[in-house]
């Protein structure tokens, strides 16, 4: 495994961080896919094994057992020192703003709760889950930023937002002394890379770490032509973000699997191999060993010039899906 400092942070991370969505109990929360907390111990325990330290998960996911999962196995297979936690938390609920609820105060309450999930004194890194258009930025920034005045957390990070909304934040933050995001998680992968417009210039000018989610497009990248799993079949959320675009991204994924071919590896090495170029440490789902070794030996993988540019020859432009679609649909004022 090899190492790196995220962005500007004196953290140091595997260059594999495990995405911790696919841990939790799957009869509540949003996922049916889920595996058990037998399953996501042996996961976490091997991929420790493999040197990856970087773990990252939510209180949105599975209502808060991915939480308590991730943290049992952590506190009983490796000291404090040794893994950096990251958790999210999602913006104020309408009961909150009904109640008058401020920003700060729901960060703290959030933060309180994920911490008992984990059952930890403090997180490594703190994401803010979603723009929240229903509260002030400023509100937002003073929040975290108690968290880390408190040691609740280390450092800061954002997930699901535009690059002049990073930037306002952040300038904001250093105009009022307070803690900046040190760290995007953002959506980019390989057939999905509209962060290269404005948010990886801007993260490469500022030092800011990008962890971006669905790393092979919810196995899509890692996957040929006819070949299934459970998350396949069943991630609705994932069929929104991918299915209109299948067949224009089907052709890059093609060529992921005759490069895959050539070189005598699996289309996840290949796929996590070009972005490993672009990014800090890409967030890796993981609900099988197999997926952990494939995320762990793409680190060690060098794709030439020319194999990076026929991997990225075919891509066009995409529109925004998912959060971000929303968020811009809220951007230009429309609630949704």
């Amino acid at each position: 495994m090899k190492y790196t400092k995220l962005g500007k942070s004196d953290l140091t991370v595997s260059r594999i961080c495990m995405g911790c969505m696919g841990f939790g109990n799957a009869a509540t929360g949003q996922h049916s896919w889920t595996v058990d907390e037998a399953q996501t111990r042996e996961i976490i325990k091997h991929g420790l094994d493999l040197g990856i330290n970087f773990y990252d998960t939510a209180i949105a996911y599975q209502n808060g057992t991915s939480e308590q999962y991730v943290g049992r196995a952590l506190r009983d297979f490796a000291k404090r020192d040794d893994f950096m936690i990251a958790t999210k938390f999602t913006p104020r609920t309408q009961d909150e703003i009904d109640a008058g609820i401020s920003g700060q105060k729901h960060i703290e309450d959030y933060l309180d709760q994920s911490l008992r999930n984990l059952g930890m004194d403090y997180v490594d890194l703190y994401i803010y889950h979603m723009w929240d258009y229903h509260t002030p930025m400023e509100e937002i920034m003073e929040g975290l930023h108690n968290a880390v005045k408190a040691g609740k957390a280390r450092y800061i990070g954002i997930s699901n937002c535009f690059a002049w909304q990073l930037a306002k934040a952040n300038f904001y933050a250093r105009e009022h002394g307070l803690t900046e995001f040190v760290s995007i998680q953002g959506h980019y992968n390989l057939i999905a890379r509209e962060e290269e417009r404005e948010m990886a210039p801007f993260c490469k000018d500022q030092n800011i770490a990008m962890t971006p989610y669905s790393a092979l497009a919810g196995g899509r990248l890692s996957k040929r032509a006819g070949e299934t799993s459970k998350r396949l079949q069943e991630d609705t959320y994932a069929k929104f973000k991918y299915d209109a675009t299948a067949e224009v991204d089907g052709r890059i994924i093609d060529r992921v699997a005759e490069l895959a071919d050539k070189r005598g590896v699996s289309m996840t090495e290949i796929s996590l191999a070009w972005l490993l170029t672009k990014v800090t440490a890409p967030v890796v789902g993981a609900t099988k060993f197999s997926h952990v070794d494939g995320a762990a030996k793409a680190v060690e993988m060098e794709l030439t010039r020319d194999e990076i540019d026929y991997l990225e020859e075919l891509y066009v432009p995409h529109a925004l899906v998912g959060v971000m679609a929303q968020n811009g649909k809220q951007k230009a004022g429309n609630v949704v």
